[in-house]
């Protein structure tokens, strides 16, 4: 858990206090930064601060604490748009995700309201981390790498924030007292989201000049950023900004980096044997990486096929985020990405019931509360390592940057550019097992992002940047208002703590 502070009236967004943590099971989180500890007394404090923010990703407590990856970010990307509904039964968490899947949230959502805790908690650590880095007596290559991996991590939680959002507060630094956070107005007001995307931009320009090309553990763990997953994060961010010639640049240097390539077996990207593999640019790690038991609460329990109807098995969890008909009409005949995608409860009536890749048996529709789950998030009871106690929420890590996507933002911003969409595009089709398209329109690009990257927290966005979301989501059956539902409502007890100075988004 990651507590953040209010200091009088400042917003609670862990400026001040981001690194105070509790209940968690490894040491390199209960770091301090008061007193005597410092990174002039402790000259390992300062690595460890910057695995403390990579461990902030794994905030998970979708329910007012905190929450990066956790069902609310499920709810908020998944759910939220025409990939996925709810689930479940109508009744379960209606005012949290029901409200979210159905666009009847307020601005007093605990979803939207944990998102915002947890990623300023985050952002707090990380403009910690970098204060205590300049005190440090750490040589300038350790020194600047560790800047840079801040930066990038800062960057994507801003990038997260904006899309959500819109207009937010953009504290960059660790205010001095309370007279200080309070005098800032990048503490109290909300910053236009032109200036969060510069912002944005600036951190992960910073972080290509400072990044290896190859990830380098300073710590002695796998998962860090590198120059390639800094290029690839501000190549999407382009993309969002409809800056195509950069988009196409910076996609470009990743692909001609020779680092990345396809997984050859698509379905292995999305098991433990496929975790950091070679299409890997940037994932949440977790279990392994620091220890076994740690992982995203909430991640894999949630999504998890849930016991109804006659019951009588042992259930593998909540049952939220199942896959619409709408997604499994977008795959084409023979694409290989459907099966791994979505997991098809048996409705034949010969109760033969669905085998997962790993020979475990799910039985057939008469006990199972939905028909379709999501099968990227599931994690195998018996071929992967987990912990005794946590067969329901296993860690699991999560995809944020894959060289497919690359791929596809390259083929986008070549087709804005005039350039060859069809050549990056058809190596994604090609892996799915799809014949090469001959011509190439904006529509099968953003098709081809829908079913590659389908169940992966990306689809609303998608829909919103590309000025389609109310009427893909109106025809889908949902109450979405245009100029209202792109964004989720600022929550009201930070409106509340910010004195006023925080303003409301539009229609909430």
């Amino acid at each position: 858990m990651i507590k953040g502070m209010t200091v009088g009236k400042v917003l609670l967004i862990g400026v001040v206090c981001a690194l105070l943590y509790s209940a968690c099971s490894s040491d390199f989180l209960n770091v301090k930064v008061q007193g005597q500890e410092n990174t002039l007394v402790d000259p390992n404090l300062a690595t460890k601060l910057v695995t403390g923010v990579y461990n902030t990703l794994l905030q998970g407590d979708s329910w007012g604490n905190g929450d990066v990856h956790g069902f609310a970010y499920i709810s908020a990307t998944d759910i939220m748009s025409d990939d996925a509904d709810k689930g479940s039964f109508a009744a379960d968490q209606a005012p949290t995700a029901g409200d979210i899947d159905n666009f009847t949230l307020t601005s007093g959502n605990t979803f939207a309201l944990s998102l915002w805790l947890g990623h300023y908690n985050s952002i707090g650590a990380a403009n910690q981390a970098l204060a205590q880095l300049d005190l440090s007596k750490l040589d300038t290559a350790t020194k600047s790498q560790l800047k840079g991996e801040l930066r990038f991590l800062r960057g994507y939680l801003y990038f997260n924030l904006v899309r959500m959002f819109g207009d937010v507060p953009l504290p960059l630094r660790v205010p001095v007292n309370s007279a200080d956070a309070q005098s800032d107005s990048s503490f109290n007001y909300r910053s236009p989201k032109s200036k969060v995307y510069k912002s944005i931009v600036k951190d992960l320009e910073f972080a290509i000049i400072h990044l290896p090309k190859v990830p380098v553990s300073i710590d002695g763990r796998t998962g860090h950023a590198s120059k390639g997953a800094a290029q690839a994060m501000l190549a999407k961010v382009y993309m969002y900004m409809e800056d195509w010639p950069n988009t196409l640049a910076m996609s470009n240097a990743v692909i001609t980096s020779g680092l990345y390539s396809l997984l050859p077996d698509y379905a292995m990207l999305f098991r433990q044997a496929g975790a950091n593999s070679i299409e890997s640019i940037f994932e949440i790690q977790t279990g392994l990486f620091n220890h076994a038991n740690l992982g995203v609460p909430n991640y894999t329990v949630s999504q998890g096929p849930r016991v109804g109807g006659l019951g009588g098995w042992d259930d593998l969890g909540w049952g939220f985020c199942d896959p619409t008909s709408s997604l499994v009409s977008a795959y084409e005949s023979g694409d290989l990405r459907k099966a791994a995608t979505i997991i098809f409860i048996d409705n034949s009536g010969t109760h033969h019931g669905t085998f997962l890749w790993d020979g475990v048996r799910i039985p057939s529709s008469d006990s199972i509360q939905n028909l379709r789950y999501n099968y990227k998030a599931y994690t195998s009871l018996s071929e992967e390592t987990h912990s005794p106690g946590s067969d329901k929420d296993r860690p699991k890590n999560i995809p944020i940057l894959r060289f497919a996507e690359v791929l596809l933002i390259n083929s986008e911003a070549a087709f804005h550019e005039g350039g060859d969409a069809l050549t990056p595009l058809n190596k994604v089709r090609l892996r799915a097992g799809l014949k090469p398209r001959v011509g190439v329109t904006i529509d099968s690009i953003w098709n081809e992002r829908r079913v590659e990257l389908a169940m992966e927290h990306d689809r609303f966005w998608d829909i919103v940047r590309q000025g389609r979301a109310a009427q893909i989501m109106q025809a889908h059956g949902k109450s979405f208002v245009a100029g209202k539902h792109e964004l989720l409502p600022i929550p009201v007890t930070q409106i509340q703590l910010s004195g006023g100075k925080l303003t409301q988004n539009n229609g909430y």
